[in-house]
């Protein structure tokens, strides 16, 4: 017999995501000191894309919407949010709640995102339209190795583009940013990188930093 999902459950179901990680603290990804979630899943497959891990749908790990917002909170220094991939369009529903949560502590929202934003118009999906009024800083467009350029903040290829979907930032906030990379070291001794450069330089970093730990 097929189960029928209750009222409650669905809520729940859509109260979940899928998350590759997080950063609870970064200057590297945004407009100020932000808390940062790199989603799981992305069909676009850019060609020289550095977090190809994200790419698998069943891939990282689930967490709730109360689980993330009391992550997020752990940090109240923070500017805002900054979501990224991953693609964040594959769960607008569950995002678009987490966003709305961190609006009501006056906080801001960046995503960063494969599809244009005519395409995501396009869609005519009530969810992806919800999340884009939820978002105050959108940023678009695949990432293409052919058009890399680094020389705007955030992003990787002359392609992309700055979409101010509130009055919270304009152009002149985006120009006062550089683009930078942070190193962490984690609990298991892996090196993490975020940020913008390279792929040969960010390659470097990673080998130097591994071998000192390993020394």
């Amino acid at each position: 017999m097929k189960r029928l999902m209750t009222n409650a459950s669905f809520q729940s179901f859509y109260k979940m995501m899928r998350i590759h990680s997080y950063v609870n603290i970064t200057s590297a990804e945004g407009p100020g000191k932000r808390f940062c979630v790199w989603m799981q899943g992305c069909r676009q497959h850019c060609v020289g894309c550095y977090n190809s891990e994200t790419w698998p749908l069943r891939g990282g790990s689930t967490i709730t919407l109360k689980k993330l917002l009391a992550i997020y909170e752990k940090a109240p220094e923070n500017e805002g949010v900054t979501l990224l991939g991953g693609e964040p369009f594959l769960q607008p529903k569950p995002l678009e709640q987490f966003c709305q949560l961190v609006h009501k502590k006056g906080k801001s929202v960046v995503v960063f995102t494969g599809y244009t934003l005519e395409q995501l118009l396009q869609m005519g999906n009530p969810a992806v339209d919800a999340f884009l009024h939820q978002i105050d800083l959108l940023i678009d467009g695949p990432y293409i190795q052919a058009l890399q350029d680094f020389s705007r903040p955030w992003v990787g290829s002359s392609n992309q583009r700055y979409h101010f979907l509130t009055e919270r930032y304009c152009q002149a906030d985006i120009a006062a940013y550089v683009n930078k990379l942070e190193i962490r070291l984690q609990s298991d001794g892996k090196v993490r990188v975020n940020g913008i450069a390279d792929e040969a330089t960010i390659e470097s970093i990673i080998k130097v930093m591994e071998n000192k730990v390993r020394i």
